[in-house]
Formats: C-alpha cells, sequence, structure tokens
C-alpha cells in the first residue's frame, strides 16, 4: 500500500506544477481537466501527510523513550499511545479514501420484486420481502411509495413495484438485489413438508432526466384500464400506462397513480433507471469483468440470501453469515447483513485499488 500511496503523492505534486504553468492557464480546457485531477487527490493526500507526520513523531517519540534524559524519554512514551492511536485512525480514513465511492449510492432507489420459482407460495413470500423492505424504509425514516402490483389472489404478489426516497438509500439496499430463497412449511401443505420457492428483487438506482436522455421516437405509450378493487377511476378512466422502449425491448408499466399523466411520469422515472442501471452495468463490464454490480448481472441468477423458517434463520451466501432471528429480520431487521455486506465490498475494493 505504501507504494500506491507514494504514487497519490507524486501525482499530486506533478498536477500541482502543472497548474503553477502560466502557460497551462491559457489552454482551459486542459487547466479544467488538470484542476479536477488536483481536486479529486486533495482530500486523501492531506489524510496522507498526516499520516505520515504522526508515523515520523511516532518514531522520534519511541527513540527519545529510549534515550538517557529521563524526564524527556518520559514525556515521549506518554505521547506514545496517543500516536497510535492518530496512526490507526488516519490509516483507516486513507483506506476509506483509497476505495471510489459509487457515484449512485446518495440516490434513491426504485424495489421490483417478483415471485419466482414455487407458485402460490413464491408469491406470499414476495409480499413478505415487500413489507420487509417498507418496515426497514420506515425504521430509517424514508418514505415509500407503491408504483405497481400484480396481485396472486391468495394475499401475495407475482410483482410488486415501489420507490423508497432516503439519502443514502441506494447505498443501503444495492445488496438486496438477487435471487432470495425461502423454506418453510406452506399453509396449505397438508402433510407438513417443507417447500422452497424463490423471489427476485431489483434495487435500481432512480435515474433523473439529466442522467439518461430518452428521445421520444423511441417511445411507444399505450394506455389502458387500472387493475384494481373498483371505483370511478378505475372502472372509466384509462389511466394507467405501459411504455415499451423499442431500442432494448424494455417495458413499464404503472397503474397506481391517480392520473394518466402522473402515471406516465412515474413512468418515464422507472424507465430511466432501469437505463440508467443498463449502462453503469456495462460501463464497470468495459472496467473489468471482475468487478460488476449485483443488479440487473449475471449475478442475479444466484441465490444471495435464504430464509429457513423452521430453523429461524436467514443466511447470506455471498458473506456466509446466519442471523437465527427470522421474525426480527422479516420485520425489517437487516441492517446486520447490509454493515458487512458493505465492509466485505469495501475490503474487496481496497485489495483492488492497492495492488
Amino acid at each position: 500500500m505504501e507504494e500506491k500511496l507514494a504514487s497519490i503523492k507524486d501525482r499530486y505534486e506533478d498536477l500541482t506544477r502543472q497548474m503553477a504553468d502560466p502557460d497551462l492557464a491559457n489552454d482551459y480546457t486542459r487547466y479544467s481537466e488538470v484542476a479536477k485531477q488536483h481536486n479529486e487527490l486533495k482530500e486523501i493526500v492531506e489524510v496522507i501527510n498526516q499520516r505520515d507526520k504522526a508515523m515520523r513523531d511516532l518514531a522520534e517519540n519511541k527513540e527519545m523513550a529510549a534515550g538517557t534524559d529521563t524526564d524527556l524519554a518520559e514525556m515521549a512514551t506518554a505521547e506514545i499511545p496517543g500516536l497510535e492511536s492518530s496512526i490507526i485512525e488516519l490509516d483507516g480514513q486513507v483506506k476509506q479514501l483509497l476505495v471510489p465511492k459509487d457515484p449512485r449510492d446518495d440516490k434513491n432507489v426504485i424495489v421490483e420484486i417478483r415471485a419466482g420459482a414455487g407458485g402460490d407460495e413464491a408469491g406470499l413470500f414476495a409480499a413478505e420481502l415487500y413489507r420487509l423492505y417498507t418496515r426497514y424504509a420506515e425504521n430509517r425514516r424514508w418514505k415509500h411509495e407503491l408504483i405497481d402490483q400484480s396481485e396472486s389472489g391468495i394475499g401475495g404478489f407475482k410483482e410488486v413495484v415501489f420507490e423508497i426516497k432516503g439519502k443514502g438509500a441506494y447505498s443501503k439496499l444495492k445488496w438486496e438485489s438477487g435471487v432470495h430463497r425461502v423454506q418453510r412449511v406452506p399453509a396449505t401443505e397438508s402433510s407438513g413438508r417443507i417447500h422452497t420457492s424463490t423471489v427476485t428483487v431489483a434495487v435500481l438506482p432512480e435515474a433523473e432526466e439529466v442522467d439518461i436522455q430518452i428521445p421520444l421516437t423511441d417511445l411507444d405509450i399505450g394506455t389502458h384500464r387500472s387493475r384494481g378493487a373498483g371505483g370511478q377511476n378505475v372502472q372509466k378512466n384509462e389511466s394507467a400506462v405501459r411504455i415499451t422502449h423499442k431500442p432494448t425491448g424494455i417495458v413499464v408499466a404503472v397503474q397506481d397513480e391517480r392520473s394518466q399523466g402522473q402515471n406516465r411520469l412515474r413512468a418515464m422515472s422507472i424507465l430511466r433507471s432501469r437505463l440508467y442501471e443498463m449502462e453503469q452495468n456495462k460501463r464497470d463490464a468495459e472496467l473489468s469483468q471482475n468487478r460488476k454490480d449485483q443488479v440487473g448481472s449475471g449475478e442475479r441468477n444466484e441465490k444471495i440470501r435464504t430464509y429457513n423458517f423452521p430453523q429461524g434463520r436467514v443466511t447470506d451466501h455471498r458473506i456466509g453469515k446466519s442471523i437465527f432471528s427470522i421474525t426480527a429480520v422479516m420485520d425489517g431487521g437487516i441492517e446486520e447483513f447490509i454493515t458487512e455486506l458493505g465492509a466485505d465490498d469495501v475490503a474487496r475494493k481496497l485489495g483492488e485499488a492497492v495492488a
């Protein structure tokens, strides 16, 4: 890691020299690029310098502590624990800054839950996961809004789409993308046999128009009557909107809002998020075949978590962690998983950064 830090400092000093060059000031485009790179490295270089100074001070204090001057040795010895503590803290800050921040982390998210293998039981578990994530959002005082749903008829969902709004929502919930497996005895099972069902979760960072611009010529927009329990709006007005993105074949349907205009705006928001995700995954793949987001990648076909009700156990297979309190987990208690998944990701990325 020391070589990596030395190269960062060398690069920063080189950029500083370039910015002091009068000729560079006359080239606005080049100056802007150099200034941008300089600013991106400024924070980590400042922390590296603080860490280097603390390490020099520690070495000096240890030398004085071993010296013959009793008073000086006593003073130096007293300062050593504080310096060691500072170095550990600064070392942690440096490692955090070495890991590139995901620019999507602060975004709101659109969550799509779909029943997989398992028929009605999968639909029931999809509804339970919907409650899990809305409870998690409520515990963090985030807002959530239902966008679209397709009910299975017995209290479950074939599909449910909803939005969660809150600072850092994507940074937390992105780890939930993938296949969730449930093992339990269904209420309709008379023989007491354990069934295994699956539900797919996709977490999309909300994209704005500035992120993704979509020409109207690429869209096929249709309307239809909303599905639902009844009411004038549902029965008489074609308020539901279905948008097909012709270049990719992505289809988005929204029926939750009261007006066609609101549903159209929401459908466009979801479409932008899906296209934004596709573009981001494409860029990630180009940078490295070994660094793909879980959302929308092949990893979605692999189970990420198992909910075993007979054993009262929830296991996340990515980090090999189990929590033996399934009731708490199903009530939104997934923060422990999220924290450890985030730490595991930082460790992995740090290894790549210093390699």
